[in-house]
């Protein structure tokens, strides 16, 4: 069969030839002319969405334990770009997803997720810079307060909240800037992991070693061999 392009999400040149194909964040079946060897396939529904509305969607039909796989996944659809606001909702979005078929708390994601993409939604783009507070750090503090019901009374639900979020910027000032969208993602997702391990007694199925596939997206702004994902780093 001809070669055409590549896919999207794995690089692998996409071959010529008719066939039936699953989209890997919905699940529906449809017919296309253009085909990844590893079966990897976005429909046009989810294509056509907004990147908020396939988080929330895609989340709510994963049974995933692991918000570093879910991030990546999402992260690597074909319309959702190298730098923007939408990582503010991944963050809590995976990291309650993960959480929620850990403990075994489907019920409560489409609440959780509706209650984070209205408070992510309120950090704009650009905040890292202009705020000195990441909004992906932001977004560990939404995935604590919601699962510990903080409010700006609370005792120990504000400490835990608030902790959360000053470990996860602390975390990425440790490697200066310029901002990576992807690389605050991972530390935030990381960050996450251990603390809610170690103060609430769940434990997520985050990976020990994750390579950054996006770099090459990142031509101007990547720290390359300071950042701890770059994949000559990791290979090493």
């Amino acid at each position: 069969m001809r070669e055409t392009s590549t896919c999207f999400f794995c690089g692998e040149r996409l071959v010529s030839g008719k066939g039936l194909l699953s989209c890997m964040y919905c699940g529906q079946e449809e017919v296309d002319n253009d085909i990844c060897p590893d079966g990897h396939y976005i429909c046009r529904n989810c294509r056509e969405k907004n990147i908020i509305e396939l988080i929330e969607d895609f989340c709510l039909g994963s049974n995933s334990q692991d918000p570093v796989n879910l991030a990546i996944q999402l992260m690597k659809a074909p319309h959702f770009k190298m730098h923007c606001p939408e990582h503010h909702f991944l963050v809590p979005a995976v990291l309650l997803t993960a959480y929620s078929n850990t403990i075994s708390a489907e019920r409560k994601l489409d609440k959780w997720l509706l209650a984070a993409r209205f408070r992510a939604e309120k950090v704009p783009g650009a905040f890292c810079g202009t705020h000195g507070s990441c909004g992906a750090a932001i977004g560990t503090g939404i995935f604590i307060s919601l699962l510990t019901r903080a409010t700006p009374l609370s005792g120990n639900e504000w400490e835990l909240s608030n902790s959360q979020v000053g470990r996860s910027l602390l975390s990425m000032a440790s490697y200066g800037g310029p901002r990576c969208c992807k690389r605050v993602t991972f530390i935030s997702l990381l960050e996450s992991g251990k603390f809610l391990k170690e103060k609430l007694g769940v434990q997520l199925n985050i990976p020990e070693i994750i390579t950054c596939t996006f770099s090459e997206e990142n031509k101007q702004e990547c720290l390359k061999e300071k950042c701890p994902f770059y994949p000559a780093n990791v290979l090493s």
